[in-house]
């Protein structure tokens, strides 16, 4: 581990350092962290021994100063996968003083997320993620309880449930046609596709949150803008940080990670009191109606409403409000963009499957028609497609880690109290003893409708499972099937002239391809203006 990284640290000392060379400061900082990890180490074991507990999953040795923090790859998901093939399904990694739990086995991540859900249903916060859900105030990082009950009841009943969903059937219509119409006046030069259908999914969140759309002639500015700061959010909330790993030290913030989301979530908070200001302006001044004999409302909306009528035990307050906002714009984007960018790929990668699908798509709309929402519920193969994709590359490949609320036992070990459990469903998804071929793109495995993503079969979890369950299920698969079968059914795709397709996958809270997708579109259907805008 480089030196380098501790320079932010020692600028900051209020002790006159910085007359010393950089190795200087290290040794003195090595001494002070090592006094830290001696003194836990030995409380911890010390604890542990008078409870008379079971003893800590195996694992690497740990190095008494930073455990095996100099042994870990960014690829956290293969480098914890290969570690699970020498140490068993369960595992520890010492994480600075941060105990890590690694969890590799269906019938293990049960006993964590089903037969134990109440004690893990609390999260282990980043510095990162305090800083990006204004101190924890949002629905991924709001501790287990009443609070949380009430935000999730909330964001499913007003923005996820099927009926609200099923208000929203026009936007997306609109939206996924605007989409149509820009790569049709593309055709023939390459485009990178995971960038528009980012600008697609942004609309029509952003729509149903507070009533906005991107105006076409910003699209371009204001959406690669929203995708730059997203993709860094993203890539911040999934990045190892000293700061996690000793706690005593976030105040310095040596790697500079809480600087960065502070930047990056003050740009969205901007936008949020922008909005928040005019909406709360024009409810004062009209209503909340917008139309003659029709009232929009917006999640927005309902959000300012609860928290004037909210019960004074448990208030709503502009923080969590702004804290929900942030959940939707970062869970609802990036995420269903990257699946729906692996999954163009792996097609483009087998030819059989996308005749497949496109044969499919054929027989139910036809060359004369567009895809709409009515079509979707009679495309099994696209559907087997969708969770082919979802078990190869799995949005958040280690899920959101999870954090007991008292020391418990696992698999006849001990998972102390506090300690960050990850679940490691990309690992599970590719496990031999599963899984046929498990690294093969091979959709067919899905036809028999065996498997679901409700988080009852614990050997498929791409949402996770138990009360932490992913909240947007059924609004991603209703934005992954119309966006895939609207690009499948309407063009056929190539690669630029010799370019090699790219299905590397690299790290991070939400799984993304390392290299984007750049491909030719070539119309297919039989009419033009079945790809108009209008």
């Amino acid at each position: 581990m480089s030196l380098k990284i501790f320079e932010p640290l020692f600028d900051s000392f209020p002790w006159p350092l910085q007359e010393l060379n950089i190795e200087q400061k290290g040794v003195i900082f090595s001494y002070f962290l090592g006094i830290l990890a001696l003194l836990w180490f030995v409380c911890f074991f010390i604890s542990n021994s008078k409870k008379g507990l079971p003893p800590l999953p195996p694992g690497p040795k740990a190095l008494p100063l930073i455990g095996n923090l100099h042994s870990l790859d960014p690829e956290l998901h293969t480098c914890f996968a290969s570690l699970s093939q020498t140490y068993g399904p369960i595992c520890t990694l010492w994480l600075g003083r941060k105990v890590g739990i690694i969890i590799t086995s269906p019938s293990l991540a049960r006993e964590v997320l089903k037969d134990q859900d109440t004690i893990f249903a609390n999260r282990d916060m980043p510095a990162a993620a305090r800083e990006s859900s204004y101190g924890g105030k949002d629905i991924v990082w709001t501790p287990y309880g009443p609070k949380w009950r009430m935000l999730r009841r909330v964001c499913v009943r007003e923005m996820l449930s099927g009926s609200i969903l099923d208000s929203f059937h026009a936007l997306r219509r609109r939206e996924l046609r605007q989409l149509i119409n820009y790569f049709y006046n593309q055709s023939g030069s390459p485009v990178n596709v995971g960038e528009q259908m980012f600008l697609t999914v942004l609309n029509v969140i952003t729509s149903m949150i507070w009533g906005d759309t991107v105006k076409v002639e910003e699209r371009a500015t204001l959406g690669a803008e929203f995708r730059h700061v997203v993709t860094e959010m993203t890539e911040l909330l999934g990045m190892p940080n000293l700061s996690d790993f000793y706690p005593g030290l976030a105040w310095f913030d040596l790697q500079g990670v809480t600087k960065k989301m502070k930047v990056l979530t003050k740009r969205f908070d901007k936008i949020f009191e922008s909005i928040i200001d005019q909406r709360q302006n024009s409810d004062r001044i009209g209503g909340m109606g917008t139309g003659v004999g029709q009232e929009s409302k917006d999640f927005l909306q309902v959000l300012l409403k609860l928290k004037d009528e909210a019960d004074t035990k448990m208030p709503l307050t502009m923080s969590e409000i702004k804290a929900v906002l942030m959940d939707m714009v970062l869970g609802g984007t990036d995420t269903t963009t990257n699946t729906v960018e692996f999954a163009m790929a792996e097609i483009m990668n087998k030819p059989d499957v996308l005749r497949k699908l496109q044969e499919e798509l054929e027989t139910v709309v036809g060359k004369n028609n567009i895809v709409e929402e009515s079509h979707i519920q009679q495309l099994p193969y696209l559907y087997a497609v969708m969770k082919e994709d979802l078990r190869l590359h799995p949005t958040l490949p280690l899920l959101v880690p999870h954090c007991p609320s008292e020391t418990c036992t696992v698999g006849g070990y001990t998972v102390p109290k506090g300690s960050r459990v990850f679940i490691n469903v990309w690992a599970i998804q590719r496990d031999h003893s599963i899984w046929k071929n498990p690294t093969e793109f091979h959709p067919e495995r899905f036809l028999d409708n065996k498997w679901d993503y409700s988080g009852s079969n614990f050997n498929y979890l791409p949402f996770s499972s138990g009360r932490r369950i992913c909240a947007g299920i059924a609004m991603a698969e209703r934005m992954f099937m119309y966006l895939l079968a609207s690009l499948v059914h309407s063009f056929d795709w190539k690669l630029p002239e010799g370019e090699k397709l790219d299905l590397t996958e690299k790290f991070g809270i939400v799984m993304k391809k390392r290299t984007p997708l750049v491909a030719i579109p070539t119309p297919r259907l039989s009419n033009p203006t079945l790809y108009e805008f209008c």
